[in-house]
């Protein structure tokens, strides 16, 4: 069963929560208690095999026979070759490639899940209306979340990104999208103003109403929800058995993970597997400029009404991260009262932790942060010295290891949660490369090409002559101006 992080809602069945989305009164679905789950009873299974034995605990309410169905999309060829996750030796680190689907990042795993977790989820609630995803993006969750609900009977999503964070390859991927149930809207402001915005939809009991006039709910493709969140659990299990299999690890050993992370749900995917019983000793926060998460973990304070900034690692440029309110409710020890006073809108963004609180915080999580300059010498440095390429967030998190090293010389084998392909931030990838942007590169599309060719790495086929795909149309709103384009393109007309 689950409940919310704020007390307001209980008992709630998987199919509820992951229909819902987030508690419509406020606060996020937590499972009521974790299933433990002993690795040794997954050696020697597919990574198909392994995501059913560790979601499965989870789904109760979902037909055993259903639940094969929908993972095998992790064996069906949506995913490169039959590892779907390798993890590579990087140096003394492993390097966990989660970027081995269809748009190039590690949203991939979990979003190609959730559109069939979603269907049998409105079944089993016995939810005949049409679905509305509303998706707020810092990169690479649009794509991933178009790709994988694209032409779904029964599903309509639309994404909004902010105006100029993304790169220009996450764009053209959003922009590029097939499929007749797909909207993209860029939004004039930052993802933590797109997120906000769309909290405040899902909110309105206003819009809710028209919308159900119109035989359509609201639901949400960002880790918020449950069901992208669950699937995320599965490739943390998956890298220790990779390590234990490679010989980093003795049976039974400890495993330390890196997480490049704005919005905490692939480092809370990572706690959820220490939950159940994986042997994950030290968890690893990485941020870039933006290190409200950093701050916090020193401090106790999370104050995100602070300078924002635009970086090479956009997928990052996050000061509201949402999924960081299911952490702290596991840190407080479930007291929903405490978050429920922490996350009140009167607190602007704003509040300090109790001491107890904050020392179980800083037991559990380590957190450092990488600037511009550390993250573009990380990319060079890592080639000279690996002949490995790490697209920027993914650079990030290997500064912060480097400075945890420093400062605790701790000897156990660490794995790299490496969230997207270098190639979807090839120009900047480059620059870290070669210590400058170069007109011999040409446009980023031809940089794309020369980055395969400088380093002899294959550019994702995802990736290939997006920019001769023709675009879909984008609207562009303020973030005020959301909820009044959504009326236009689904109340004031018949929905297809």
């Amino acid at each position: 069963m689950y409940e919310s992080t704020r007390g307001n809602l209980s008992g709630q069945r998987a199919s509820q929560a992951i229909t819902l989305g987030m508690v419509p009164s406020g606060g996020l679905f937590v499972p009521s208690s974790f299933p433990a789950l002993n690795w040794l009873d997954l050696q020697g299974l597919s990574y198909r095999d392994v995501a059913k034995r560790v979601m499965m605990p989870y789904l109760p309410d979902f037909s055993e026979d259903i639940l094969s169905e929908i993972v095998n999309v992790y064996s069906d060829g949506t995913f490169d070759g039959s590892n779907p996750v390798p993890l590579v030796s990087v140096g003394n680190f492993g390097v966990l490639e989660l970027w081995h689907g269809p748009t190039a990042a590690f949203k991939d795993m979990a979003l190609q899940v959730l559109p069939d977790l979603l269907k049998v989820s409105l079944k089993l609630f016995n939810r005949d209306e049409d679905v509305l995803i509303l998706v707020a993006t810092s990169g690479d969750t649009g794509k991933a979340a178009l790709e994988g609900f694209k032409n779904r009977a029964g599903m309509h999503i639309v994404v909004f990104y902010p105006e100029g964070g993304v790169s220009p390859v996450q764009e053209r991927q959003m922009t590029t999208t097939e499929g007749v149930n797909t909207h993209v809207v860029a939004v004039k402001g930052n993802f933590d103003e797109c997120q906000t915005a769309v909290k405040h939809i899902f909110a309105s009991d206003a819009l809710k109403a028209k919308l159900l006039e119109k035989q359509l709910i609201f639901s949400s493709a960002n880790s918020i929800n449950w069901g992208r969140l669950l699937p995320q659990i599965v490739y943390y299990f998956w890298a220790y058995l990779r390590a234990v299999e490679q010989g980093n690890i003795a049976p039974g050993g400890q495993m330390n993970v890196v997480v490049p992370t704005g919005n905490f749900g692939n480092l809370q995917a990572a706690y959820y597997a220490k939950c159940m019983g994986l042997p994950i000793d030290r968890i690893i926060c990485a941020s870039n400029k933006n290190n409200v998460l950093a701050d916090f973990f020193k401090t106790g304070v999370y104050q995100s009404q602070r300078d924002f900034f635009q970086t090479i690692s956009p997928s990052m440029d996050i000061l509201v991260s949402s999924n960081f309110e299911r952490f702290l409710y596991e840190m407080s020890g479930r007291d929903a009262k405490k978050i429920q006073s922490w996350y009140d809108a009167s607190n602007q963004g704003s509040f300090t932790v109790d001491p107890a609180t904050l020392k179980k915080c800083q037991d559990t999580v380590y957190a450092g942060w990488a600037d511009e300059e550390e993250t573009f010498e990380t990319i060079s440095q890592s080639y000279k010295a690996y002949q490995y390429v790490f697209d920027p967030h993914t650079a990030v998190a290997v500064k912060v290891y480097k400075d945890y090293l420093s400062a605790t010389n701790d000897p156990t084998f660490t794995v790299i949660a490496s969230t997207a392909s270098p190639f979807k931030f090839a120009s900047n990838v480059l620059t870290g490369l070669e210590g400058e942007q170069k007109e011999s590169w040409g446009d980023e599309w031809k940089a794309l090409d020369y980055l395969s060719q400088l380093t002899g790495w294959k550019i994702p086929v995802g990736l290939q002559e997006l920019d001769k795909k023709p675009a879909k149309k984008v609207d562009v709103c303020e973030p005020e101006e959301i909820t009044e384009l959504l009326q236009k393109m689904f109340i004031g007309k018949e929905v297809s």
